[in-house]
């Protein structure tokens, strides 16, 4: 199983180090999505360097924690995490999205270790998560699903239908985590499709809600580790995150949902990420 990280300063550098890599991941690409993948680093340093049970020497270990992502376009920071967990070479991150690559636009299980499933169509991973949990608590095993959710892909019915069946099941082994960065493809959620009042929407259909910062790795940690003590429902973290974080000409603008850096964009990303990294690591511990 992989070593856990607990220390939080080196849990944001881990962030920061998969923020990076994204960048340099689209820049190669020349196209794919910045935003959320950028903002959804922070989350993805903690599953996969503290919450997450997991073996990258040991992808298909029956004990595993399945983690199921549903907004199939943030596809970069899965496969950014999952290098620096080394789960294949770092210097293949920069292949995304080019012909013949293990690494396509939208994840596809099979062709990456660490992939749970393919997805491109959203709206379709709680469900094929919620299958994961039913199947996991019929054969009382151990393991937990989690499933990575963005708020614009609510807007599709399917995710409401398999809410329903979870909360049926009472799958206390389920966390879905919701990126819930107020922005999707045609602008701001709250203008396309309102989603408030959402935490009421889900402790409606049974779960158990935890509204977090998506950027305060410990307080989201901490969410985790509530969720697996909650065993009679099935539960929500609504993530606060910032899309684009920490990149000062790509916060909260929807129009980097889908667009990619130039190289110059790019050359002034790495920039303040870099000053971000060394402020960091000049912080006390």
């Amino acid at each position: 199983m992989f070593k856990k990280i607990n220390n939080i300063k080196q849990l944001r550098l881990k962030a920061n180090e998969i923020r990076q890599d994204v960048v340099r991941m689209l820049q190669a690409a020349k196209s794919g999505h910045p935003a959320g993948a950028i903002g959804l680093a922070d989350i993805y340093a903690a599953l996969f360097f503290n919450v997450l049970y997991h073996d990258p020497r040991n992808p298909e270990w029956p004990e595993r924690d399945r983690l199921v992502l549903s907004n199939g376009h943030v596809c970069p920071v899965l496969y950014a995490a999952l290098a620096n967990t080394g789960y294949f070479p770092k210097e293949e991150l920069l292949t995304l999205r080019k012909l013949g690559s293990r690494l396509q636009g939208h994840p596809h299980r099979g062709s990456l270790p660490g992939i749970e499933n393919s997805s491109g169509p959203l709206g379709q991973g709680l469900s094929i998560a919620v299958g994961m949990a039913i199947v996991a608590k019929r054969e009382r095993r151990k393991w937990r699903t989690y499933c990575m959710m963005s708020d614009g892909e609510l807007d599709e019915g399917q995710c409401w239908e398999a809410a329903m069946l979870a909360g049926k099941h009472r799958l206390g082994n389920l966390t879905a985590v919701i990126d819930r960065n107020n922005i999707q493809i045609d602008g701001y959620t709250e203008e396309v499709m309102p989603l408030e009042p959402l935490a009421e929407k889900f402790r409606s259909f049974g779960w158990n809600v935890i509204s977090v910062d998506g950027h305060n790795i410990k307080k989201f940690i901490d969410a985790c580790e509530e969720s697996k003590a909650v065993y009679e429902k099935p539960t929500v973290i609504i993530a606060h995150t910032v899309p684009g974080k920490a990149i000062s000409f790509m916060e909260f603008l929807t129009e980097w949902h889908g667009k990619s850096p130039g190289d110059e964009q790019a050359k002034k990303a790495i920039e303040e990420l870099e000053k971000e990294r060394q402020t960091i690591a000049e912080e006390d511990e």
